[in-house]
């Protein structure tokens, strides 16, 4: 498979055309690419004919096909340039940032937009989501399995949507561990606004993604399609507090199609905001009571809540930074009682070992 690195300027312009080829109000480009290309031996031309070989099997009526080709094309390169000018990498189905998680499903997104730590994309991770309504009870328990299982070194993913999802995004915070929220708009669009402040301060160890182009606003048939990046990144779905309507049992099918654990918290019958949960649960999926569920379910033991991670070790030095963590070379030399230059010579090290990320801000992530 070959690296982005591997891709000239044409070929690339070409995959962000496909990318914007039509309005992503379903995944039908996204299977298109999976079968056509990452999925054979021998894909279309990447450069000139990929774009035109997708609007003849996916335009009709065919008098729209060149229209549609050269807006994607002109989309594209507009999309280019707001990456440019954001400072927000671009991320195609065959960089080696892509997760493979994500690229082995049904329809990948083509290209991924993402804000944050790339290597994040790639780790051990568990989607926890739920009601935008949620009650006390069902925002608490939200938040606590987002701080444990950050605490136990699993990246947290969700929508950053209000209710359930904000509160697994704050638990992982609160941790200083890893969340990642993927998001139903342009990755330099923020939605729902209150959530600006999280928003920034989840790329500092985490990070942003989405499949849209840069400027796309937050459509209502964009959230059902962002589950599918949220499942397909994730080890297992938790769904906390689901109607039997909910949004939530959506991200949860997908999960089912894609391979993934399915957990559920049950919780009152009466007022009906659980019966989504409910019905999940009654089909076979796991009852969550306590993350040691989720944990066990996944056969996470690496960092169990209440015990310690091994130090990493490079050249007889025991670094002292946990899963999840980011901390400067100032702060990691003064917990461990060594001098700066020593400690960031070994973060460099470990970087390259790829056993550390180093931040936008300067710090340095276990991964």
């Amino acid at each position: 498979m070959r690296t982005r690195g591997q891709f000239t300027p044409a070929e690339l312009d070409d995959l962000l055309a496909l990318a914007a080829l039509r309005p992503p109000v379903d995944t039908r480009t996204a299977r298109w690419f999976r079968d056509r290309v990452l999925g054979t031996t021998d894909p279309p031309n990447m450069a000139g004919g990929l774009v035109e070989h997708a609007a003849e099997e996916l335009i009709t009526p065919p008098a729209e096909r060149a229209t549609r080709v050269r807006d994607g094309r002109t989309r594209a390169r507009q999309a280019a340039d707001a990456s440019a000018r954001l400072r927000v990498p671009l991320v195609t189905a065959f960089a080696d940032a892509y997760p493979d998680r994500l690229r082995e499903i049904a329809d990948p997104p083509v290209v991924l937009w993402v804000r944050g730590v790339l290597s994040v994309l790639a780790t051990p991770a568990v989607a926890v989501v739920g009601s935008r309504q949620a009650t006390a009870s069902g925002l608490a328990m939200a938040r606590q399995l987002g701080r444990e299982l950050a605490a136990a070194g699993l990246t947290v993913v969700s929508g950053l949507a209000r209710g359930i999802d904000a509160a697994a995004h704050r638990g992982a915070l609160d941790a200083g561990g890893v969340t990642i929220a993927v998001l139903g708009c342009g990755i330099d669009v923020i939605y729902p606004r209150e959530h600006a402040d999280m928003a920034a301060e989840i790329p500092v160890r985490g990070a942003l993604v989405t499949e849209h182009l840069p400027g796309t606003p937050p459509l209502p048939p964009y959230f059902p399609l962002r589950n599918r990046i949220i499942s397909g990144l994730s080890l297992a779905v938790v769904v906390v507090e689901a109607s039997e309507r909910s949004g939530s049992l959506i991200t949860a099918r997908l999960a089912l199609e894609q391979g993934r654990d399915v957990l559920a918290v049950p919780g009152p019958v009466m007022p009906g905001r659980h019966r989504g949960c409910h019905a999940l649960i009654k089909d076979g999926a796991r009852v969550v009571e306590t993350v040691r569920d989720v944990l066990e379910e996944v056969g996470w033991t690496a960092l169990a809540p209440g015990s310690t991670a091994k130090p990493l070790n490079i050249n007889g030095l025991e670094v002292d930074i946990r899963p999840g963590e980011a901390l400067t070379a100032d702060a990691l030399a003064e917990r461990m009682g060594r001098p700066v230059a020593e400690i960031l010579a070994a973060l460099t090290r470990l970087e390259l070992a790829g056993s550390v990320a180093r931040t936008p801000g300067g710090a340095f992530l276990r991964t």
